[in-house]
């Protein structure tokens, strides 16, 4: 592991393991786990490590025997229906039964102190929720990495299907847990049949190509709405608002569940449970990757304080993120800092500009919510400030952000800028450099010819080269008809990033990213379900505004 990770910590043990334990299930279905431990005397406390991924390759090395090392029972368990456990997996139903009756078992092991914590990341952050429910007294700790606690959210991210994700978590929740070979070839017939898969119509089941018939795929594909009852009981939300456990929480900028993770540390602080927050400059793998020297003393400082009473390698913030741009950490005392929020205005000829509109006055503090807005502007009519057609047939692709693939994170945006179904709004050369710290939102204006759009919004930082990179974006629905444009709100997620004097601020508007998200037929038809596709001409009116936190 050392080979492969520098600057890890010096092992303290030997670990010894004992593999294929069954666990009773709440429906007494065996659950296979093995029991990574330290070979020294003593008493040591225990992680609780539960993933639908298997056992093997990374989750055996980088928990079971790292953690181990360091002094930790480490308890990797397989869920109900995965790496060989009995019963049929869900998404979300069996967790927090399952996971009560883990801490059941481990009561009754010899080895076990008394001392509990959780850690894990994606999939491996909802199970801990789950527990956190109802924590047993045990639980002294959670580390939540890079974690999941709404599964509605993570599948239609500001209310658009992310589809790029649904079906990588499609071939991650099917395949993984059969071992490296079966996901790699999954993986790769998914690369390979992606345009087509992409682009079927309908969308509905193109998937099956590449991954098999997955009953749960399809449902989360085809129900949108956070309000339906099929998501009755998914979202794990409410566990922050009560826990006291102490919740490490770690993120990276470019994480598909950043907004979860800034979510939960929030509801963490409102209900005044001890929590942390570590955000890198990672997507959602590398976290765990080139991360994880990072990751990984921040995971363990935070277990040894709260398990061993050793707060000798704990960080004095409560905050640590690293400022883009500026590439450096920083320590805050909190997140988001409160900065005020900055308005600049999209202008005629392409400007950007900290200058609002003669007609316009300065927009009210947007709010940070991930949910987008739309309602009928109640102004004068609004001015026209530019125009351009969106072709579902020739949809605008994603390039770079919260992906799940390689693909994801910061990248060169000018090719894309190219295109003629994109705008861009660049503010002149800082004179001096301008940082943005916290949530960053759109507030546009927007008309079309058949009511029915969906935009992307991006923060990009422009250098004096001209490569254009991305810092953070967001997507929202809009209904706008050709008359009465409607004023739109979209969260753009958060940031901590430093534009150095020489460079430019720049507004990226677009009607979608490809096949990141689902393609909006113009026609109103569910994005999963649709089979006719209509080209929609999609103008922006001034005041349009990007907000940006600036201390």
């Amino acid at each position: 592991m050392r080979a492969t990770w520098r600057g890890l910590p010096a092992k303290r043990h030997d670990v010894g393991l004992q593999p294929g334990l069954e666990v009773p299930a709440a429906d007494g279905s065996p659950l296979v786990t093995d029991h990574y431990f330290p070979r020294a005397e003593g008493d040591f406390p225990t992680l609780l490590v539960r993933s639908p991924y298997g056992r093997g390759l990374p989750w055996g090395p980088m928990y079971g025997v790292l953690f181990a090392e360091q002094g930790f029972h480490v308890v990797l368990q397989s869920c109900r229906g995965t790496g060989g456990s009995g019963g049929r997996f869900h998404l979300w139903r069996n967790e927090p039964a399952d996971g009560r009756a883990t801490v059941e078992w481990l009561r009754g092991q010899p080895w076990f102190d008394g001392r509990l914590a959780t850690i894990g990341p994606s999939y491996l952050g909802y199970v801990q929720w789950a527990l956190a429910l109802d924590p047993p007294p045990e639980l002294k700790a959670m580390v939540v990495q890079v974690g999941l606690h709404d599964p509605h959210a993570l599948f239609h991210a500001g209310g658009v299907l992310n589809l790029d994700t649904a079906l990588a978590v499609g071939a991650g929740m099917t395949y993984q847990h059969r071992g490296t070979g079966p996901f790699l070839r999954a993986t790769m017939r998914l690369q390979r049949r992606l345009r087509a898969i992409t682009t079927a119509r309908p969308l509905r089941r193109a998937y099956e190509s590449a991954l098999g018939e997955v009953p749960w795929l399809d449902e989360v594909m085809t129900h949108p709405d956070a309000d339906d009852p099929y998501w009755t009981g998914a979202s794990l939300a409410h566990a922050a608002d009560r826990t006291t456990v102490p919740t490490g929480i770690v993120t990276g900028w470019h994480d598909v569940l950043a907004d979860q993770a800034f979510e939960q540390y929030d509801r963490l602080r409102r209900a005044g449970c001890e929590t942390a927050l570590l955000v890198g400059p990672w997507t959602h793998t590398s976290a765990l990757q080139q991360g994880w020297p990072e990751v990984f003393a921040e995971s363990l400082a935070w277990l040894r304080t709260h398990l061993d009473g050793d707060p000798s390698d704990a960080r004095p913030a409560r905050v640590r993120v690293h400022v883009g741009g500026a590439q450096q950490w920083r320590d805050l005392p909190d997140w988001p800092p409160n900065a005020p929020a900055g308005a600049w205005y999209a202008a005629p000829g392409g400007r950007l500009t900290p200058d609002a509109p003669a007609s316009a006055s300065a927009p009210a503090s947007a709010s940070a919510s991930a949910s987008a807005s739309a309602s009928a502007s109640a102004s004068t009519e609004p001015a026209p400030l530019a125009a351009f057609r969106y072709d579902p047939a020739d949809p605008t692709p994603s390039v770079g952000g919260r992906l799940l693939s390689r693909t994801a994170g910061a990248r060169d945006n000018r090719r894309l800028e190219a295109r003629d179904d994109v705008l861009t709004f660049t503010g002149p050369p800082l004179t001096t450099p301008v940082e943005v710290l916290g949530p960053v939102t759109a507030r546009l204006t927007i008309a079309t010819d058949t009511g029915h759009c969906d935009v992307f919004a991006r923060l990009c930082d422009v250098g004096p080269d001209g490569r254009s990179t991305n810092v953070c974006d967001g997507v929202a629905p809009v209904l706008a008809g050709p008359d009465r444009p409607a004023e739109v709100t979209v969260a753009m997620s958060s940031t901590a990033h430093r534009f150095a004097a020489g460079h430019r601020i720049r507004w990226q508007i677009s009607a979608g990213a490809h096949p990141r998200y689902a393609r909006n037929p113009g026609t109103g038809a569910s994005p999963a379900e649709a089979t006719e596709f209509t080209p929609t001409r999609i103008t922006l009116h001034a005041p349009s505004s990007l907000l940006l936190p600036q201390p």
